[in-house]
């Protein structure tokens, strides 16, 4: 299986410039590469415990930025959280492509497109506060739709491989089966990434994951 992709930590790069760092001083960042730097303060702010809600005055501080200079390059801190939707839709449902293009098997189909899901969030915490919707109760509530859409984007995805499977079984009831099917596995990743994440990121979501997807994408 291929490996899920994981944000760069906010440190893994040049350092942080202040908008107001003379021409003399360091390098200033490429086009693009400060918003990268900030969408990667925010999700490692959002690990640490009890860091739900991160204000912009906190996040310009980690960057040594000015809050003016991270509306630069966003025009809202909801459209920095959009981006970092993006990067779990793109990362993710590419993942999930690729799994129903050379999966035959569309049980075994389904639960390795929940493993992926439950090991992109292992691997980057602070995403996971996104994807439950912790990060988001304060913000826009398009956001939490658009996090809503990705779950019932990703249930599709599982729905059709399981229904392919149900009928290759002989059974009688192929679109019932994947839709009771899907929602299981769908329900158990969204549960699993909320343990995660109220435990302070300790019960991790891949947890005999194996034995549990056994049980229910049979």
């Amino acid at each position: 299986m291929a490996d899920t992709p994981d944000l760069p930590p906010a440190d893994s790069g040049a350092s942080p410039v202040p908008a107001d760092a003379p021409a003399s001083g360091r390098k200033r960042p490429k086009p693009g590469e400060r918003r990268i730097q900030i969408l990667q303060a925010l999700a490692a702010m959002l690990q640490e415990p009890g860091a739900e809600r991160v204000t912009t005055a906190a996040l310009a501080a980690r960057l040594g930025l000015s809050e003016a200079a991270l509306y630069r390059h966003f025009a809202s801190k909801a459209q920095m959280y959009e981006g970092l939707i993006e990067f779990i839709e793109s990362s993710l449902f590419g993942l999930v492509q690729q799994i129903a293009d050379r999966e035959p098997d569309g049980t075994r189909a389904a639960a390795r497109m929940v493993a992926v899901l439950l090991q992109f969030g292992e691997r980057n915490p602070g995403m996971v506060r996104v994807m439950v919707g912790d990060a988001l109760v304060t913000e826009h509530a398009r956001l939490i739709a658009r996090m809503n859409q990705f779950f019932d984007r990703l249930e599709s995805q599982c729905r059709q491989v399981l229904r392919a499977a149900a009928e290759a079984a002989g059974s009688p009831t192929p679109t019932v089966d994947a839709q009771l099917r899907a929602a299981a596995l769908i329900a158990l990743a969204q549960g699993r990434l909320q343990r995660y994440a109220r435990s302070d990121f300790r019960r991790l979501p891949t947890e005999q994951l194996d034995a549990t997807l056994a049980l229910i994408a049979r």
